[in-house]
């Protein structure tokens, strides 16, 4: 190979490296998913009268289903709340539902949090950048919009790695609390364990997802805070 085209191909993959560092982690990059669904939220969006919104994977979209809808009717809805959440979805997912229309016609008094889940093949500090990169997002789309920003749940039967690195996700995020001026961090994560850290399967069905009585520990650990961010100027 001669030295000019050498020269030019190097030049290359530098620029395509250093274009990828700017980039940051995949946890920040928007990447589309279930965009019939997402569709289905824009047009809730466009009508207006959101003042709670909900975010997250499928733990969120859980809400909807039978162990979360009649404590989310009852508790939620007359809050004028709407739940975003999709089942499966990463950081990077709900980054690119909100760059695409998720909050166009509406600024959410309180947006509530919870992703990071799915993320599993990513580091926690990538993860927490995913989680950071929508926060920010929330909040140049929406400014007056407060976040609770929830910590990721454990999951997993007994303590384990994966319940180790969600915590250090948690821990990272955590800092992004601003004494709730526009983001309230709350890791209600206990609640759902046992004294010797395990997870009951009349909490988490398969360790994961939430079980009404789930639900309803998840409802009485937020309903206080979002109230008062709700009545917050």
């Amino acid at each position: 190979m001669n030295a000019p085209l050498l020269r030019v191909l190097l030049a290359s993959l530098l620029l395509s490296l250093g274009a990828a560092a700017q980039e940051g982690p995949k946890t920040t990059q928007p990447v589309p998913k279930d965009e019939k669904r997402h569709q289905g939220f824009v047009e809730i969006a466009k009508k207006g009268d959101v003042d709670l919104l909900f975010l997250g994977d499928s733990i969120t979209d859980g809400w909807r289903g039978k162990g979360g809808k009649k404590i989310f009717d009852e508790q939620f809805s007359p809050l004028k709340a709407a739940n975003f959440g999709i089942g499966g979805d990463r950081t990077q997912h709900v980054l690119w539902r909100l760059k695409n229309g998720e909050l166009e016609g509406i600024q959410p008094k309180v947006a509530m949090l919870m992703i990071g889940t799915n993320n599993g093949g990513d580091s926690a500090e990538d993860v927490a950048a995913g989680i950071t990169a929508i926060v920010k997002e929330i909040q140049a789309k929406s400014p007056k919009t407060k976040v609770l920003l929830l910590g990721i749940f454990p999951r997993g039967e007994k303590p384990n790695p994966g319940r180790e690195k969600n915590d250090k996700v948690n821990g990272i995020v955590a800092k992004l609390d601003d004494g709730g001026k526009t983001v309230k961090y709350a890791d209600i994560g206990e609640k759902f364990l046992q004294p010797d850290k395990t997870i009951s399967k009349e909490i988490m069905p398969d360790f994961l997802h939430l079980s009404e009585k789930g639900y309803q520990i998840w409802a009485d650990a937020v309903l206080a805070p979002i109230k008062e961010l709700l009545a917050a100027k």
